[in-house]
């Protein structure tokens, strides 16, 4: 009868561990335009650096801030394709980079593996400014 208990309280723990790994994380979830002094979007290749505009600011940081991360993931140097980095100027002088390389994120140089479609979002809107 011990056992049984045991066994089902250790599964429980593992099944809660899993679903807290498996439920991801929205980093910039708070990220406002209002926040934002400046920011860049680099698309590689072609290598091009583009200067957002203030309405194209405000888009970028709605679909930043629905980008949901995972467990951190460093493989992504392992791919090949396009990045787009955007290189964000907060009003307070700090800076942040954020690289959509699906299905990746790279936030400050750290990798995560990423939901999908926020990252394929993104990376279509930094296309689009092309």
């Amino acid at each position: 009868m011990k056992n049984k208990k045991y066994a089902v309280i250790v599964t429980v723990i593992i099944l809660l561990v899993l679903a807290a790994v498996m439920m991801g994380k929205r980093p910039f979830r708070s990220l406002k335009a209002e926040q934002i002094a400046a920011m860049t979007v680099t698309l590689t290749p072609p290598d091009v650096t583009i200067e957002l505009e203030p309405e194209q600011i405000q888009q970028a940081a709605t679909l930043i801030s629905q980008i949901v991360t995972y467990q951190k993931d460093q493989s992504y140097t392992d791919y090949a394709g396009q990045g787009v980095i955007f290189t964000i100027t907060m009003t307070d002088g700090t800076k942040r980079s954020i690289m959509g390389y699906n299905p990746f994120v790279v936030i400050d140089g750290v990798g995560y593996r990423t939901k999908q479609e926020p990252c394929e979002q993104l990376n279509r809107f930094a296309n689009e400014l092309l």
